[in-house]
């Protein structure tokens, strides 16, 4: 008794109780998937029911999905309305994202940004280091957005994005491009109008809106429906949700894939 509440106390505790701890699965259940060999520890297979972990410092992953053992983090899916900065305090006076933190007593910070113009997926969370790697340009994590753009696009446009295009800050290739549906006119003033889905890991200012108009067909509206791992789903505009247990796996395992790479 003695050793289970002295182990409570400290961040090192077998590997089969952090499991349990971090809500993965039941202490028994924990023991058959390390002896299964479905567990790592800093990317090493570890087997053995007596292996121990620092849950403040190493990294672990349950059938190659990360796990977070910090039960303070956040993390929240926001579908940004259009009109809003995406800072938490704007020096202008806009509108920006803290309407959408209040609900959280914890200090959220957006990962990554959208423009004002631009509505769709943004994620909020108090991870620093996860929000660091995600939004940093070099990492290049995937973005899906459907744009609304002006006139009728032909599949030689399509191609001509993932084929590359040059723009004043150099060259850019859509990872991939689709023509979801052209129409004679639009609700947002008339006039033919089509909807392109593009995918994208660029993480360049505006981009999408200067790609579009640099092949003929500017933006009218712009929404990003995916963010790396995330989809958007049916949340509403303005609406927030917490991420599942499987979408917070499945973006950890996004943020840490750099470190365990130079390892």
């Amino acid at each position: 008794m003695s050793d289970e509440t002295n182990e409570t106390n400290e961040t090192t505790m077998r590997l089969q109780k952090a499991l349990a701890n971090a809500g993965v699965a039941s202490r028994r259940v924990a023991e058959e998937m390390i002896v299964a060999g479905r567990v790592r520890v800093n990317g090493q297979v570890v087997t053995e029911l007596g292996s121990r972990v620092d849950v403040a410092s190493d990294l672990v992953d349950v059938d190659g999905t990360a796990i977070q053992f910090d039960q303070s983090k956040r993390y929240i899916m926001l579908n940004k309305p259009t009109g809003v900065v995406s800072s938490m305090r704007d020096d202008r006076g806009r509108p920006d994202l803290r309407q959408f933190t209040k609900d959280w007593d914890e200090r959220l910070y957006n990962v990554g940004r959208l423009d004002a113009d631009t509505s769709g997926l943004l994620v909020l969370t108090n991870d620093g280091d996860l929000a660091h790697v995600l939004a940093h340009p070099s990492f290049g994590v995937t973005k899906v957005y459907l744009a609304r753009v002006r006139g009728r696009v032909t599949p030689a446009t399509i191609a001509r994005l993932t084929r590359g295009i040059e723009l004043e800050d150099g060259p850019i290739a859509a990872d991939k491009a689709r023509l979801k549906d052209a129409s004679s006119g639009s609700a947002t003033g008339g006039g033919a109008s089509s909807l392109v889905e593009l995918t994208l890991h660029s993480g360049r200012n505006r981009i999408v809106r200067r790609m579009m108009a640099e092949v003929g067909h500017p933006v009218l509206e712009l929404v990003r429906r995916q963010f790396g791992p995330l989809h958007l789903g049916t949340l509403p505009v303005g609406r927030t949700r917490e991420l599942t247990k499987i979408e917070r796996g499945a973006l950890l395992t996004l943020s840490r894939q750099p470190d365990q790479e130079n390892q």
